[in-house]
Parts: C-alpha cells; sequence; structure tokens
C-alpha cells in the first residue's frame, strides 16, 4: 500500500516520516520523497494518527487522487532537478509524461488547475531555486551552471533569473559575499 505525503521534500522530512511510521508500529518497505510503501494495510485509526502528527511537522497526508497526481508531478520535477547529477536529454514534458504514464498535456492542465501556475513555470521556479544553490556553492561558474542545468546559454540563464528574481545571477552571487563579509566584521 501506498500512502503520499504533501510537502515531504527533503531528507529531514523522510527522518521524521520514519520515526511518526515507528511510532505508529507502521511497517514500511520504503520511504522516498512523498511516497511511502507500507507493508501490508494501514487501520484507520493509524491512518488519523499518523496524518495528525505529520500536519504538527508541517506535512500533509494526501487522500484524494489529484492531489496525489499534482504531488508526484511535483516530486518527479524535484528529483529531476534537485537531486538528480544531469538533467534529462529529452524535454521536460516527454520526462515527464514518461515517468508518470499520463499524456503531458492532461497532467499539464490538471496542474493549472489545482496549482494556478503553469507546469513549465513551477519547473522555472526550481531551476531558479537549483542555480541559486550552486552559485551559493561557488563551486561552479555561471557557464558550468548553464549547462548543467541545460540553459542554451548564459544569456537565457540570466534573463530567467532576472525574471524570476528581480536580480542578476552576478548581483546575487555579491550579495552573498557582503553577507559574509558583514558577519565576519562583527
Amino acid at each position: 500500500m501506498k500512502l503520499y505525503i504533501k510537502y515531504m521534500v527533503s531528507l529531514r522530512c523522510k527522518m521524521m516520516v520514519k520515526e511518526e511510521l515507528k511510532k505508529l508500529g507502521v511497517r514500511y518497505v520504503t520511504v522516498d520523497l512523498g511516497m511511502v510503501d507500507i507493508l501490508g494495510e494501514i487501520s484507520s485509526l493509524q491512518r488519523e494518527k499518523l496524518k495528525i502528527n505529520l500536519l504538527k511537522s508541517g506535512l500533509e497526508l494526501l487522500d484524494d487522487r489529484k492531489s496525489i497526481l499534482i504531488e508526484k508531478i511535483k516530486i518527479v520535477i524535484t528529483e529531476m532537478i534537485h537531486y538528480s547529477d544531469e538533467l534529462p536529454k529529452v524535454n521536460y514534458s516527454d520526462y515527464i509524461s514518461e515517468k508518470m504514464g499520463y499524456d503531458y498535456t492532461y497532467l499539464s492542465n490538471i496542474f493549472s488547475e489545482v496549482k494556478g501556475i503553469t507546469l513549465q513555470q513551477f519547473i522555472i521556479i526550481h531551476k531558479i531555486e537549483r542555480v541559486k544553490e550552486l552559485l551559493l556553492y561557488d563551486e561552479l561558474n555561471l557557464t558550468e551552471i548553464a549547462y548543467k542545468l541545460h540553459y542554451s546559454s548564459v544569456a537565457h540563464l540570466s534573463n530567467q533569473f532576472k525574471k524570476v528574481t528581480g536580480l542578476s545571477p552576478s548581483f546575487y552571487k555579491q550579495l552573498k559575499q557582503r553577507r559574509k563579509d558583514n558577519l565576519e566584521n562583527m
């Protein structure tokens, strides 16, 4: 049996969910981002307690099909952009459609209806968050980041970054350095 959990996006979330399952005596096979594979069935009382305990930590146990589908889409995108060293060589639409087993247009329409933004906008937002991370780590230059995230050029990345954040990538990086310098001078 699979359970789907909203807002479960980090290793810390996974550890917290494992701990909650252990407290309730629920045996599981795997705990992944947004999804738990339970061994056997879970009682309605256990499910309700799990739901309440997850809410206390800002996580939400999903019940309806649309919410579950949206969460699966978000997980595919999050894993693709944040946890994979290589972005797919195919179009994002083909990749998502293949991973989900649904037509991209269907997924895109449901996503837009529920989330109020397009799937493409959601992908761009996540790519820019990844760019921010990579800029802060200071291990790659902007050209390498553009290549890694499959931007057609540094200019394209910079334009998209500025459109989303209001800042150029270089100014964003300078802000980080200024904060660091200010902390060191305190």
